[in-house]
């Protein structure tokens, strides 16, 4: 069992602790904190940053492409030292933390020493002209294996909560999805009429803009948009918040523009390279964060959605021989 000992300084006191971690372990915070469950360590730091790197402002880039060039140096440096090495204020690195859901400095720190101790279990891969079939599946699974990790570390159980409490609370439900996350929206659709819901999906963009036009207070839409700045799904989703639904979104980890009209986010974590575009990664994503939102439906009206699944069920056995 290999031990590995970083040395972590208190951003806020100047003091020094030592974490020992075992390579196979994740790293704990220190013992004493005011809050340890604000302190403890996330996975995929580096991931988030490198995911909201590009829609940053040009101060918060400077601190993102300094941390991703010496991640092994920022475990050791306060925040004072981080914001004289990038040029900007102690402020606007706290901010920076928060604005990829940490708690502050501290907890960066003790994230960044988390990934550092652990073995990268998958790496993200492009595909080269050359690969072989074998070479091609484990890029791919791999790429679609680190997807649904890397999401499961930025999806918020209590948004998930949240969500369900609002399709719950719906007389009618819309899902809106343009291009490759129209398919998602029918599959939600279909998902959700099998456990007794009022639910339509809306994959035209004309259509999405006069039904969501027409919603009110007892419609929640669920807009599945994994850039967040798809022109037609973000005009949607405003027009539906406008008219007083509740809206829920299912985007990536990054700041993106329809997240200014949503009521709910529920966060996907995909990233892209030459050949494996957002679309293949994030459907995988998308899939398995609505599953998880139907399975959480089902299980708050657990009697009706299995009285409605068996008779679905059986309305669906005169379509198998």
């Amino acid at each position: 069992m290999a031990l590995h000992q970083v040395s972590v300084h208190d951003g806020g006191n100047g003091t020094e602790g030592a974490i020992v971690a075992d390579a196979n372990k994740p790293v704990k915070a220190p013992k004493g904190r005011a809050s340890q469950t604000d302190n403890r360590p996330v996975e995929n730091a580096l991931g988030r940053i490198r995911v909201a790197q590009p829609n940053m402002a040009k101060s918060a880039q400077r601190i993102a492409q300094f941390i991703l060039e010496r991640p092994e140096e920022i475990v050791g440096m306060s925040v004072t030292e981080l914001s004289e090495a990038t040029g900007v204020s102690e402020g606007s690195v706290i901010n920076f933390c928060r604005s990829i859901g940490l708690s502050g400095f501290q907890q960066m720190k003790l994230s960044l020493a988390q990934e550092i101790v652990q073995p990268v279990q998958f790496i993200h891969e492009d595909l080269e002209r050359d690969d072989d079939m074998e070479t091609i599946c484990r890029k791919v699974f791999h790429s679609g294996i680190q997807a649904l990790r890397d999401t499961l570390s930025v999806l918020e159980p209590a948004a998930l909560e949240r969500a369900v409490a609002a399709v719950r609370g719906a007389k009618r439900i819309e899902i809106y999805g343009i291009g490759s996350s129209a398919p998602i929206a029918e599959d939600a659709q279909y998902r959700m009429l099998r456990i007794g819901l009022d639910v339509r999906a809306v994959t035209d963009s004309h259509i999405q803009a006069i039904s969501a036009s027409r919603c009110d207070p007892d419609v929640t839409t669920i807009t599945i948009s994994h850039s967040g700045a798809t022109h037609e799904t973000v005009a949607a989703t405003r027009l539906a918040k406008e008219a007083g639904a509740k809206t829920i979104v299912v985007t990536n980890f990054a700041r993106s523009p329809i997240q200014a009209f949503a009521d709910i986010v529920l966060f996907t974590m995909a990233r892209e390279t030459r050949f494996r575009t957002e679309a293949m990664t994030s459907r995988i994503a998308q899939i398995c964060v609505v599953d998880a939102l139907i399975a959480g439906l089902a299980l708050a009206d657990y009697d009706h959605a299995t009285d409605v699944l068996k008779k679905t069920f059986d309305v669906l056995s005169i379509k198998r021989f």
